[in-house]
C-alpha cells in the first residue's frame, strides 16, 4: 500500500495514488519528530488511505486524500522503533495549510519547540488549517507557536464542533492508535458519508474498539428519501468547501443516476441547483450582514474568488455583489426609525 507521506517527494503535488491533484483532493499532514510512535501515526495514513480505495472502487475517481509527513528539517525520521519514514520539511515552501493537520510528537518536540523555522511554519500553517490534532508531546508545539488548550473546542464556519478546529483529548497508552484514527474517520465519515467510515474501520480492525463504538454505530438512513435528505443536509452544511456533487453521490452511498433522479423528485431540484441556491443564500445575508471583503466572502462560500461569485451572482440576481450590498444596506437605513 503506497502512501504519498512516505515516498521521496518530489516538486509534483500528487496523491496517494500518483495522480495529479485535482481541487477536491483534501490535503492531510502529519507532523512528525524523532522518536514518534509508528503505531500512533500509522495508522493516520491507512485511514485516508483505505478511504481512498473503498471510494475509488465506487466511484473510479482519484484519490479523495492526499496524506503527507512532515518534520523539522524534512528528510528521513526513525520512530522509536528504528523504522525511518520520509517527510518534507516545515518551512515556508510547504505553508499553504491544510485540511487536516496531525501533530503526532514524539522525543524530539522539545527541540522542535525551540525551533524558530518550525514555530514559524506553524504560525503560517494554523489559521489556514480546517482542523488540527495535537497527540501527545504534539501539545509542545501548539505551546510554543502561542496557542493553548483553551481553545480545543475552537469551531470554524460550515463545520459541526465536535471536528472543528483543534480537536483536543488526552492520550492514554490504550488511546495511542484510536484517538487519531477517530478523528480520521470523522473527517472520512464527515466527506464521504458514515458508510465509507465504517468499512474503512472494519477493514482496518478498528471497529472493535470502545472509543469508536458508538460514533461507528451512527444510526444509517435506510431509505432512498432518508439518503437523499441527509445528503441534503450534507451540501448545506460543507456549501463553504470545494465540494461538488459527485461528493454528494459518495455520501448517499447511491449510484449516480439514481442519487440523481432521486434528489430532484424529493428536492425539487437537481444537486447542482441545490449546491449553488444554498451557496447564494449564505452569500447574500454575509453581503447584507457583513463588512467582509468580497472576495473573502467567495472563498468562504465556496466560490473560489471573487470574480467567479460577481459573474455567477449578476446571472442570477442581476447585481453585482457590491450593488446588491449597497441596496440592502440603503433599504435598513429606510427602514430604520
Amino acid at each position: 500500500m503506497a502512501y504519498a507521506g512516505l515516498d521521496n517527494p518530489d516538486n509534483g503535488a500528487v496523491s496517494a495514488t500518483g495522480k495529479k491533484r485535482r481541487r477536491s483532493v483534501r490535503d492531510v499532514g502529519v507532523v512528525l519528530f524523532e522518536g514518534f510512535s509508528l503505531l500512533t501515526a500509522g495508522v493516520i495514513p491507512e485511514v485516508f488511505q483505505m478511504a481512498n480505495e473503498i471510494c475509488a472502487s465506487r466511484s473510479r475517481g482519484d484519490a479523495f486524500y492526499d496524506v503527507r509527513f512532515y518534520s523539522a528539517e524534512g528528510g528521513r525520521v526513525a520512530c522509536s522503533s528504528s523504522i525511518s519514514v520520509w517527510t518534507y520539511a516545515c518551512d515556508t515552501r510547504n505553508g499553504n495549510g491544510f485540511d487536516a493537520l496531525f501533530i503526532v510528537g514524539g522525543e524530539g518536540a522539545q527541540n522542535a519547540a525551540r525551533d524558530e523555522r518550525v514555530v514559524g511554519w506553524l504560525r503560517e500553517v494554523l489559521p489556514l488549517s480546517e482542523v488540527v490534532k495535537p497527540i501527545g508531546e504534539g501539545w509542545m508545539l501548539l505551546a510554543a507557536a502561542g496557542i493553548d488548550r483553551s481553545r480545543e473546542t475552537t469551531g470554524l464556519d460550515g463545520l459541526p464542533p465536535e471536528f472543528a478546529g483543534i480537536v483536543g483529548g488526552e492520550m492514554g497508552d490504550a488511546a495511542d492508535r484510536y484517538e487519531p484514527a477517530k478523528t480520521a474517520l470523522t473527517l472520512v465519515k464527515r466527506d464521504l458519508g458514515i458508510e465509507v467510515a465504517r468499512e474503512t474501520a472494519g477493514r482496518l480492525s478498528l471497529n472493535g474498539s470502545a472509543i469508536l463504538a458508538s460514533f461507528l454505530s451512527d444510526s444509517n438512513p435506510a431509505t432512498r428519501v432518508e439518503k437523499v435528505r441527509a445528503s441534503a443536509r450534507w451540501l448545506k452544511e460543507n456549501c463553504g468547501r470545494p465540494i461538488s456533487v459527485s461528493d454528494a453521490v459518495r455520501v448517499a452511498a447511491m449510484s449516480e443516476r439514481n442519487f440523481l433522479r432521486c434528489f430532484k423528485q424529493e428536492i425539487g431540484m437537481t444537486p447542482s441547483e441545490f449546491l449553488l441556491q444554498t451557496r447564494l443564500e449564505m452569500t447574500s445575508r454575509l453581503l447584507a450582514e457583513t463588512d467582509s471583503p468580497i472576495d473573502k466572502i467567495a472563498k468562504r462560500c465556496g466560490w473560489i474568488n471573487g470574480d467567479r461569485l460577481a459573474k455567477i451572482f449578476r446571472k442570477r440576481m442581476g447585481l453585482t455583489p457590491s450593488e446588491y450590498r449597497m441596496r440592502n444596506r440603503s433599504a435598513a437605513l429606510d427602514d430604520s426609525p
